[in-house]
């Protein structure tokens, strides 16, 4: 995941008019800074907070599906990913959208919280891309290949490496695999660590590259040309899916249930479908 810097930005979504604020928020009245509850007509507002595209996105997408249901979505965008959790903890939002289960763990953990998961919404799959050799069968001895440098990211790309014939792990290596968990790289390949918004940059000295699908595409590539992408059915897919996270006393609440579903719904999965060109995808871990 990005580590973004701690800004909060207010993003207020009504049904049939979504708008982000392009300022940070203001000071807001008492009546503003409710979290869930039941307007004059009946309808249930819901404060989520979230992460920019794609996840702001995927929340409007899930408007109309909610309308119908009398739910309102009120949307904190956070470009940050401590604060969305805190303020979830303190009261200030009803669920938020921007994480993976294991950073939910860490950071209930480190932060002694009881926040949980309600269910995954999608997955950002990695890809390996063509540097100077096309193909992964033209590997030459010596190739240098280049993976993300972070604990999550680089476990990911070793994953996808040994699914693909590149290289073998142990077997318990699992989603913490580090290159010092190699256990078969017969021609000696070079595993290049780099930071993941540098990879995409730097194809033209590696001889292949894994990338996240974010920085793939804010480097000009498209996941349709990787060589091969993380499957939905992937240990990495799976794990890492983006999901809404809540408070333990809200997990069975009616309104975050049927958040989840529309999240969840075929609408939703067609919109992330034909929006992000493949570098968002559906979760297959629901």
């Amino acid at each position: 995941m990005k580590k973004f810097f701690a800004v909060a930005l207010t993003a207020v979504v009504a049904l049939g008019l979504a708008g982000c604020t392009s300022q940070p928020s203001e000071p807001q009245n008492e009546t503003e800074q409710q979290t869930q509850g039941e307007s004059a007509d009946g309808a249930t507002t819901l404060k989520i907070g979230a992460s920019p595209a794609p996840h702001v996105d995927i929340l409007k997408a899930a408007i109309p599906v909610l309308e119908q249901q009398g739910i309102i979505l009120d949307i904190v965008e956070f470009n940050d990913y401590i604060l969305p959790n805190k303020a979830l903890d303190e009261g200030e939002l009803d669920a938020n959208f921007f994480q993976h289960k294991p950073y939910l763990d860490t950071f209930n953990t480190d932060y002694k919280m009881d926040l949980v998961s309600l269910g995954a919404v999608h997955y950002e799959p990695m890809g390996i891309f063509a540097g100077k050799t096309a193909d992964l069968a033209s590997l030459p001895d010596g190739a240098v290949i280049g993976v993300p440098n972070d604990p999550t990211n680089e476990a990911r790309a070793l994953l996808l490496l040994e699914a693909n014939g590149v290289l073998k792990l142990k077997e318990d290596a699992g989603i913490a695999a580090t290159k010092l968990d190699i256990t078969e790289n017969p021609k000696n390949f070079v595993i290049q660590e780099m930071d993941a918004a540098q990879l995409a940059l730097s194809l033209d000295s590696l001889d292949i590259a894994v990338i996240n699908g974010n920085f793939a595409l804010s480097g000009g590539l498209e996941l349709a040309d990787a060589l091969a992408v993380e499957t939905e059915d992937s240990l990495a897919a799976t794990t890492y899916a983006n999901i809404i996270a809540a408070r333990k006393e809200d997990e069975n609440n009616e309104a975050l249930k049927k958040l989840v579903e529309a999240l969840q719904s075929d609408d939703v999965k067609t919109f992330i479908n034909d929006t992000f060109a493949g570098a968002v995808k559906p979760s297959a871990a629901q």
